[in-house]
């Protein structure tokens, strides 16, 4: 109970924080002109209370000015320059914060009284900030998207760096997974397309819109505030079954018959067709596992893990002949991780999972396998999946790297990151310079006496 109202405290001033701005009684004036852009008091006294501000250094009232002026750069730039962010793209990161919020709060309606607002509202108020946020990252990835490195441009940064500047690689595992899911009884799938059909009905009736339908019942968390809208998406984007059933939709006011992807079922309602893509509405539900067959599938993994033991076959061949998981049977049950990219935006193949990284899989695997020991086979054990799915199942930990000081040779592709990052950093660095050459900066005489990182606003 403590930590729930200690959540609730920390979301509170979290919210109430980003939405200062909204409420402050500051007598307002403008205190910077870029470009035709102005800078508010009251834009900088709302930044100043968000908490992420207490980690930099300097004064606020100089910081926090420049780096809006910075921002107003890169969104001029990216108008001259046709850079669009969609609605789609937006709304889905609002929907994200949205959903940490809801969850830290306990359910929508706790947020909506805890900010005195609608969800509709906060929803309003978060566009405008993260569609400016996203633009000027489009900007910047422009601006270096020709940016290389060569393999000896990362030998000759780090080859003279002493040994305790290089950067710290926290310990990583490589892990193995063979999966049975509990079997799923017939009647419990026919009750599910069954409710979705009612759903349906409800819909071409006109007794309730599909909208609300999705708010009240859908088991998609990304997109059940929003009414089940996915956005525009294209074919590749979509699991294979329910992309072939929502492109062949061609009237919005029709609801598709009942279509199963590997996430659940789903009724699908078409919003628009644009180009190559589509946007559509769904409500997905799940068929739940009973207890008594999520308790069979523990019993054959324990089965299937003795034999592994005694040796009549290998956890790889197990894991490629048994295993349910179709992400990773075929490659011997050895599982990728698919969380880390690079900067330019591409996935970092590796097999490697830092503890944090798998937790964000499954904490029930993570906390499993930081147990472990190299070539150790768990016992049987229940976890969700990707597709927020109950699965059972048993780990093998290949292997366990410990934190260690990076190396070219076994640590390059980090190494690459770095001077990669500082070469993008470099080039932002000099057009920003370049663009306050040329474009108009007023600063009011009060907010004038601060020594800027770049002292180009001030023209004499």
């Amino acid at each position: 109970m403590f930590r729930k109202i200690i959540l609730c405290a920390l979301l509170i001033v979290q919210v109430s924080l980003l939405f200062a701005q909204k409420t402050d009684n500051v007598v307002d004036e403008v205190i910077w002109v870029v470009g035709d852009e102005a800078i508010l008091k009251s834009d900088v006294e709302g930044m100043r209370r968000d908490p992420s501000w207490s980690q930099i250094k300097g004064n606020p009232y100089c910081v926090i000015p420049e780096r809006l002026a910075i921002q107003k750069l890169f969104l001029h730039q990216a108008a001259i320059d046709s850079i669009e962010v969609t609605d789609a793209q937006v709304n889905a990161s609002v929907e994200e914060r949205i959903n940490e919020w809801v969850m830290t709060a306990g359910s929508k309606e706790k947020l909506e009284e805890y900010m005195s607002m609608p969800i509709s509202q906060i929803r309003e108020e978060l566009h405008d900030r993260y569609k400016d946020e996203m633009t000027v990252t489009r900007m910047r990835e422009k601006l270096t998207e020709d940016v290389k490195v060569t393999p000896a441009e990362v030998r000759r940064y780090f080859k003279d760096m002493p040994e305790d500047s290089l950067p710290l690689i926290p310990t990583q595992v490589e892990v193995e997974i063979l999966v049975q899911s509990p079997k799923i009884p017939e009647e419990e799938i026919n009750r599910v397309k069954e409710e979705l059909r009612g759903y349906g009905e409800r819909v071409t009736s006109g007794g309730m819109s599909f909208s609300t339908l999705a708010i009240l019942n859908s088991e998609d968390e990304g997109s059940k505030l929003r009414g089940g809208e996915l956005g525009f998406m294209g074919r590749g984007e979509l699991d294979p079954a329910f992309a072939n059933v929502a492109f062949s939709l061609t009237d919005p006011t029709k609801v598709s018959k009942v279509v199963e992807s590997e996430f659940g079922f789903h009724i699908v309602q078409l919003i628009e067709k644009r180009g190559d893509k589509i946007n559509v509405r769904h409500i997905l539900r799940k068929p739940v596992a009973a207890q008594a067959d999520i308790e069979a599938a523990l019993l054959r993994l324990d089965s299937i893990a003795d034999d592994i033991r005694k040796e009549k076959f290998t956890f790889e061949d197990g894991a490629t002949w048994i295993s349910d998981d179709k992400d990773t049977r075929y490659n011997h049950g050895l599982m990728t991780n698919q969380q880390r990219r690079s900067s330019e935006g591409r996935m970092i193949q590796t097999s490697r999972f830092e503890m944090g990284e798998l937790a964000n899989v499954s904490s029930d695997l993570a906390r499993i396998v930081d147990g472990m020991e190299i070539g150790e086979i768990s016992k049987p054990f229940k976890m969700t999946d990707r597709r927020m799915k109950t699965i059972c199942a048993i780990a093998k930990l290949k292997n366990r790297i410990k934190a260690h000081r990076a190396s070219i040779t076994e640590d390059f592709q980090v190494l690459r990151e770095i001077v990669l990052e500082k070469k993008k950093a470099d080039v932002v660095d000099e057009w920003i310079r370049e663009k306050q050459k040329t474009t108009y900066v007023r600063i009011n005489e009060n907010w004038c006496d601060c020594e800027f990182e770049y002292p180009g606003w001030v023209k004499e």
